[in-house]
């Protein structure tokens, strides 16, 4: 799947189609990511993942690991993100903290479209917003927050053993989790990384608000 015009154009197509619902917010923190859309470049640097010895035209998405100093969620697998500013949009802030946390400049026309509010339980709405970047060569992590920058191919997340899913405290909520070459990634991360494969990919209007965290993502 190569990150092209037909691509670009199928997953907008899809978003405009699809109904995304909005979370209130309450006493909650608003928060947004960005799922960016970028070409896989060198690979993405996880283990179990092949690594391509050219630049790679497939699709990809851009994850990061935070940073293990930060006081919230340190070392977990991430969408470039953060808490909205003032009277900021959600497509505002998550194209601001793009471009602080992985010095990724974005303008307002690479926005392709929304997936569902998620509720986190560390009190936070996050509002996805998908971006599409192309190649995005010059990447540069931020050091306060981001401890390195992975480009996953969209191919990955579309394993036949995507999603992982464990009981959690309520039978009505799974715990979910998206594996990643050897490893995993927990809600709210993977329930995004999950919305996004069925929506944008698979044209599959599926919900992901319900998927519960680990409890080490929790905090």
């Amino acid at each position: 799947m190569q990150a092209d015009h037909g691509l670009r154009q199928q997953i907008e197509a899809r978003l405009r189609a699809f109904p995304w619902q909005a979370a209130d917010a309450g006493p909650h923190q608003r928060a947004a990511v960005a799922i960016t859309v970028v070409e896989e470049g060198f690979g993405a640097g996880v283990n179990g993942l092949p690594v391509p010895s050219a630049w790679s035209v497939e699709a990809a998405l851009l994850l990061t690991r935070r940073s293990a100093a930060l006081r919230n969620h340190a070392g977990q697998w991430a969408l470039p993100g953060g808490r909205m500013d003032g009277n900021e949009t959600v497509e505002q802030a998550a194209l601001r903290e793009l471009a602080e946390e992985v010095g990724l400049e974005l303008p307002p026309s690479a926005v392709l479209g929304r997936l569902d509010d998620y509720a986190s339980r560390s009190g936070f709405v996050i509002s996805p917003v998908v971006v599409w970047a192309g190649e995005a060569r010059a990447l540069t992590a931020c050091d306060a927050e981001v401890a390195s920058i992975h480009r996953i191919p969209v191919g990955e997340f579309m394993r036949a053993d995507a999603p992982l899913l464990d009981p959690g405290d309520d039978a009505q909520r799974p715990i979910l989790r998206m594996p990643v070459g050897d490893h995993w990634i927990a809600a709210p991360t993977g329930a995004v990384l999950y919305q996004f494969r069925e929506v944008c990919i698979g044209a599959r209007a599926t919900r992901v608000a319900h998927f519960d965290q680990p409890m080490f993502a929790r905090r």
